[in-house]
């Protein structure tokens, strides 16, 4: 679980960069200037693919949760952080090593799916051929090393496409631009023998040499049974600045994690004994090897332009076992395992220009990615061990050439105007590596392409008062293996259109307002008419109100608020009894509130309350979950000479029995059951 927790009387890195974003946004059209008029080249701190507005800056919802709050929150697993953010929640399924889903702008299916587009540095972690298409593990970050999360809501950035149709979380390790060097270190026992340790350390080697490294051990024995699990990350980036004007850098990470599931409790079970085990489940779990490397160039054209280029490697194998029901008495165990390999490249100019009518912010680019992934599925196996051939043995391969452009033009304080336009191309094709028994399609996907606009606008209507309103597209291919199907070569992607409009407040000293209304048109979804015959028939609407608080009530008392709804439902659909249904996995509301209290210069303590609302759990919404509302209570106290602390924080407070997912498989409703009340201390040093 995640906790507001702070240094005492320092302010929250969010609350900070929100009141920025108010009071600094008129002064864009300055700070272009200035640089513009710099006599000579030199080398700004610019991201992977460069980006032309941020957080407060963008004319979209941005949410951008930085470094200080990362660390105060003491969080084992990045997804941790997430319920900080409006509207978004994560339903976790307590299966080791299994990505979770990840819920935002009315779908259901990020992480697990993909509905949410994640990069690491620029680095897609989203799984083209996995358990689901999207997939993604956050589990190979190390939460210490991150410098920022960006998250992008709905489909706005340019920069990114496929796998963006709910928004993109674009996470940066730290790599200091202002460099001071820096060495920090967060290790903590909890309850169930779980003992994580984290550092991060940033070293200058030398005159214009910079070296960062992170780690992080995670191991626990779970709160059920067979539920131990423990992953192993080490990271690396090292950058050289050879000129004024040219820098490289090299980054590299490893990764492996393997541990046992206690699967899902049935309904019966459930209410029985939430955090046992059902006696059908098997030897059930997973084991992970992930390894990236990449290299970047920056360079200088000039004051006002500057050029990136990048290209990266990923490799890696992973193997799930799964006990789940096959009817009301019976359990079947499956294997799925993928060994992938990514390779990408890309290259971008950023400019900064001013011109006689307003000055102009800008990133073009063009990027290239071929993956490949072998995929074996084995059903009915006896605790491991397989008792028949292959249903699936196969290779897939998706080929993405991808052209990107964004500018901000900043004309006024009231025209505050941005554009952005992707293009995405792709290619590829499955076939088999060895004998089948199953039907699903496997031959050679269709060349598709397509073309997302992006429309953006602020104002700055008053001091204090900024007002946006947004319009962007994007898209999805046919999910799993249809898009390798014959019969769905003529198939259209699967459209996404998003209408935002929203405001960022600040009505009195020490308080921030920020509200979202937002309308997500899907179009185009793909159904199965017969076997390896699909069409274009669904559609889908989406709309939601996001808003969040930071209010300093007083000098030593902070309280956060962050609150979604969200409102989807299918308006088209082959099935005419889904019409009018809610989109499953959805809650219809979410809400996080924080009090963060220093009543000394040393202590502080927080209380967290976290509610997910009622969402349905099927397609026909025959089954619901009522959700659930857990209280956290945190205490810290500061070493008064050093820059240490100690903290201890109880999560689930009331040891409530709640499920963090539902599901239902084979007509059997299942829940993963949430922790019970769990005691974790730790120590955390910056030295």
């Amino acid at each position: 679980m995640t906790h507001p927790l702070k240094f005492p009387s320092r302010p929250c890195a969010l609350h900070q960069i929100a009141a920025a974003g108010l009071l600094g946004l008129a002064a864009i059209p300055q700070a272009g200037a200035q640089q513009a008029t710099d006599a000579s080249p030199s080398l700004q701190p610019v991201e992977v693919k460069g980006q032309t507005a941020r957080g407060a800056s963008a004319a979209y919802t941005t949410s951008v949760i930085e470094a200080e709050d990362i660390a105060n929150a003491h969080v084992s697993h990045p997804q941790e952080l997430l319920r900080q953010v409006p509207g978004m929640n994560v339903q976790n399924y307590q299966l080791s090593g299994v990505g979770d889903a990840i819920v935002m702008r009315g779908f259901g299916g990020g992480g697990h799916g993909g509905d949410v587009g994640v990069v690491l540095d620029g680095i897609p972690l989203n799984e083209a051929m996995s358990h689901a298409d999207g997939y993604v593990d956050l589990g190979v970050i190390v939460p210490l090393e991150m410098e920022r999360i960006s998250i992008y809501k709905g489909p706005v950035s340019a920069l990114y496409g496929n796998f963006n149709r709910a928004g993109l979380m674009a996470i940066e390790t730290r790599k200091q631009g202002d460099y001071t060097p820096y060495r920090e270190a967060d290790v903590s026992l909890a309850s169930h023998g779980t003992l994580d340790a984290q550092a991060a350390l940033g070293l200058k080697p030398g005159e214009g040499e910079f070296l960062n490294l992170a780690a992080q051990h995670y191991r626990t024995d779970g709160f059920r049974a067979q539920s131990q699990f423990q992953r192993s990350t080490a990271a690396l980036r090292w950058r050289k600045r050879l000129t004024p004007q040219l820098e490289v850098a090299l980054s590299a990470r490893l990764h492996h994690g393997e541990g046992d599931s206690p699967s899902y409790l049935t309904a019966g079970q459930f209410a029985r004994d939430p955090h046992g085990i059902d006696p059908r489940a098997m030897n059930d779990g997973t084991r992970k090897n992930f390894a990236t490397l990449r290299a970047d160039v920056q360079y200088a054209l000039s004051p006002r332009l500057t050029w990136l280029g990048h290209a990266y490697t990923t490799q890696q194998s992973f193997t799930r076992w799964f006990s789940r029901p096959i009817d009301a008495l019976q359990w079947r165990q499956r294997e799925e395992s993928y060994d992938r390999a990514a390779y990408g490249a890309g290259t971008s100019l950023n400019g900064r220009h001013v011109t006689a009518l307003t000055p102009l912010n800008w990133v073009a680019g063009l990027e290239a990615v071929r993956e490949s992934t072998d995929y074996q599925f084995y059903d009915g196996l006896q605790w491991r061990e397989r008792t028949g051939a292959a249903i699936d043995d196969r290779n897939s391969r998706l080929n993405t050439l991808s052209a990107f452009v964004e500018v901000d033009a900043p004309v006024h304080r009231l025209l505050q105007l941005s554009a952005g336009l992707r293009w995405d191309r792709f290619t590829g094709g499955c076939r088999p590596n060895g004998p089948e028994t199953g039907s699903d399609p496997c031959g050679p996907l269709a060349r598709t392409s397509h073309a997302s606009p992006k429309l953006g606008l602020r104002s700055q209507v008053a001091p204090g008062v900024l007002l946006r309103a947004s319009w962007s597209e994007g898209f999805a291919l046919a999910s799993d293996f249809a898009k390798y199907a014959l019969g769905a070569a003529r198939l259209d992607p699967n459209i996404f259109r998003q209408t935002e409009v929203g405001a960022q407040i600040k009505p009195m000293p020490g308080l921030v307002l920020d509200v979202a209304a937002y309308r997500l048109q899907s179009s185009g979804e793909i159904r199965n008419v017969a076997p390896g015959v699909y069409e274009n028939f669904g559609a889908t609407r989406r709309t939601g109100v996001e808003a969040s608080a930071l209010w300093a009530v007083r000098k030593n008392l902070d309280l956060q608020v962050a609150w979604g709804s969200a409102h989807s439902r299918v308006t088209e659909n082959g099935n005419p009894a889904l019409v009018g249904n809610q989109v499953a996995g959805v809650p219809r509301q979410t809400a996080t509130v924080g009090l963060a209290w220093r009543p000394l210069a040393q202590w502080e303590g927080t209380l967290t309350w976290r509610r997910v609302g009622r969402y349905a759990v099927t397609a026909d919404n025959s089954v619901f979950y009522g959700g659930y509302a857990t209280w956290d209570l945190g205490l810290s106290w500061r070493l008064p000479s050093a820059r240490s602390r100690i903290y201890a924080v109880v999560s689930n407070l009331g040891d409530k029995a709640y499920a963090t997912s539902a599901s239902v498989i084979r007509g059997v409703p299942l829940f993963a059951p949430g922790a019970p009340r769990t005691l974790k201390v730790g120590v955390q040093t910056q030295f």
